[in-house]
């Protein structure tokens, strides 16, 4: 059984990450996550609707037969890592970012981050 948690942000384009995800189940007893972390003091989503927001982003996981995970942190990295251990992740999803690939990027970070523990899969702008 596996355990995939897609890494969504606040634009609805993060859809095709939850569809990614959702591709990536082999049977129905894989799980599928879908995780958003806003720093504290950010309205979710960055939107100034959070209930529109949160309404399109629970709608789009339930479609896809995800649990959704939404949280406000101080440190999003330590909480995206943390969700990791929890739900006992195999692969992570996240889009692609428009940061300079490196250790000091976030996604360099994030990898780092998880030592070992889970396959990062990065979704390209014009995947799916």
């Amino acid at each position: 059984m596996k355990h995939i948690m897609v890494c969504v942000t606040g634009q609805k384009t993060c859809q095709r990450l939850i569809d990614y995800g959702s591709k990536m189940k082999e049977n129905t007893d894989d799980k599928l996550f879908v995780i958003h972390v806003a720093p504290e003091n950010y309205r979710f989503l960055g939107h100034d609707q959070e209930g529109e927001a949160l309404e399109f982003l629970y709608q789009k996981a339930r479609d896809a037969g995800a649990e959704l995970t939404v949280e406000r942190s101080g440190d999003v990295m330590a909480t995206l890592v943390r969700l990791v251990d929890k739900h006992e992740i195999d692969q992570v999803i996240v889009g692609e970012s428009g940061e300079i690939d490196g250790n000091l990027s976030f996604l360099g970070r994030l990898q780092k981050n998880l030592g070992g523990r889970a396959y990062l899969t990065v979704v390209p702008k014009e995947s799916v």
